[in-house]
């Protein structure tokens, strides 16, 4: 299992991504004070993996249901969930993503 523990930032809400491989599909568990995170997990359960981290592939159902769900363009959960999916399909490797704002 995979996982990604994402402070969204202002909002102060945190959300704990749980990914699982199963076959050639991956298990989406999403756990989030958000409400509108909330309403995305109840939706985005499971997929195919090469076609989550591809606009070219497909169209990456993580930041259509961000859009569905939520105003905030910036809200990096919809990333945060297909970066946990790379690691657990064996696409990319466990490594730390950050962003550092500064005024």
């Amino acid at each position: 299992m995979s996982t990604a523990k994402i402070h969204a930032g202002m909002c102060g809400f945190d959300t704990l991504v749980e990914i699982s491989m199963e076959e050639d599909l991956v298990n989406i568990v999403i756990t989030s004070e958000c409400e509108a995170i909330q309403r995305l997990a109840k939706e985005l359960l499971q997929v195919n993996p090469y076609k989550e981290i591809s606009y070219r592939r497909s169209s990456p159902q993580a930041p259509q249901l961000g859009m569905k769900y939520f105003t905030p363009a910036a809200c990096p959960v919809p990333v945060g969930i297909i970066k946990a999916i790379e690691v657990e399909a064996g696409l990319a490797l466990p490594a730390d993503v950050s962003i550092t704002i500064q005024k």
